[in-house]
């Protein structure tokens, strides 16, 4: 962590193509969002008449509103969910090649093995939120049965047990593709051979591997609720505020998480490159 603070350009590097992604894609998301209003206005959809003050009425009120809108996002993902995943897989495979060569000269460039390893992190990724999210599904279709008493507090617990057990599955497994594109340029191998010695490493280095993921899956989490605690700090205060003094706040506390979330991932990928020197430099360098 002191290297890095040492080297503010290798954030910046690692912050800028991650914006140079999301800027663009959260804009046209709204453009999008835009649309989808523009032909199913809030007032026929009911949104505009949510009930805040009764919480059972409004989830209701939602369920039905999202259920009109359901089609219309349906129909913008089939084009634009594709599209944002190419260019994420380029944008992200050029940006962490660069991001790795600043933190290790001498490492060469090679983009299209990158785009393949930046693809494998995706479908796993992809594959844990789906995960979840299909278990959180079923966890609502049995605690909320139709014309039944729903059973909230069982809900509750099987949500955050869930929730907790799919974090630590991708902080246990998340590391085996993040880890990969580090051994594909200091070894110099192809991309997948690469994925292939993640799993052969030795316990005491993939131990180191797993430690790391799970601590940087924990430091993930208190930045969230730092974010949370920076975004409601101002709420008592919101009438001597104001609304745009709270948006100021909001989109501050967002701006915080998303750097400090990239620096703690560039200092990930600094430890992994120590322990690589550390188990395997010496090994590696005399094989050659």
């Amino acid at each position: 962590m002191g290297w890095m603070f040492r080297h503010p350009d290798i954030i910046a590097m690692e912050v800028g193509w991650r914006w140079l992604f999301g800027i663009p894609f959260l804009l046209e998301c709204r453009d999008r969002l835009q649309h989808i209003f523009a032909l199913l206005t809030p007032e026929d959809s009911g949104l505009s008449n949510i009930d805040a003050q009764n919480p059972w009425i409004a989830a209701g009120q939602l369920s039905r509103a999202l259920g009109k809108y359901e089609p219309l996002i349906a129909h913008e993902l089939r084009w634009l969910a594709p599209i944002a995943v190419l260019v994420w897989i380029v944008i992200s495979a050029a940006g962490r090649n660069l991001v790795l060569r600043r933190a290790e000269p001498g490492l060469r460039f090679r983009p299209l093995a990158m785009m393949v390893l930046q693809a494998a992190w995706l479908a796993l990724f992809g594959g844990v939120c789906w995960g979840w999210f299909r278990s959180v599904a079923w966890a609502a279709a049995t605690h909320f049965p139709a014309g039944s008493e729903p059973d909230l507090i069982g809900f509750s617990i099987w949500l955050i047990v869930l929730s907790l057990a799919f974090f630590t599955v991708w902080a246990l497994l998340g590391w085996i593709v993040s880890v990969a594109p580090i051994l594909m340029l200091l070894e110099e191998c192809s991309a997948l051979p690469s994925l292939g010695r993640t799993l052969r490493l030795g316990k005491p280095f993939t131990s180191e591997l797993v430690e790391i993921g799970m601590v940087m899956g924990i430091v993930n989490l208190a930045l969230i609720v730092v974010a949370m605690v920076l975004s409601a700090a101002p709420l008592p205060f919101s009438d001597q505020l104001g609304g745009d003094a709270l948006h100021v706040v909001w989109a501050g506390a967002a701006v915080f998480y998303l750097i400090a979330h990239d620096y703690f991932q560039v200092v990930r990928l600094k430890c992994f490159i120590r322990f690589w020197k550390i188990f395997r430099g010496e090994r590696v360098q005399s094989a050659r």
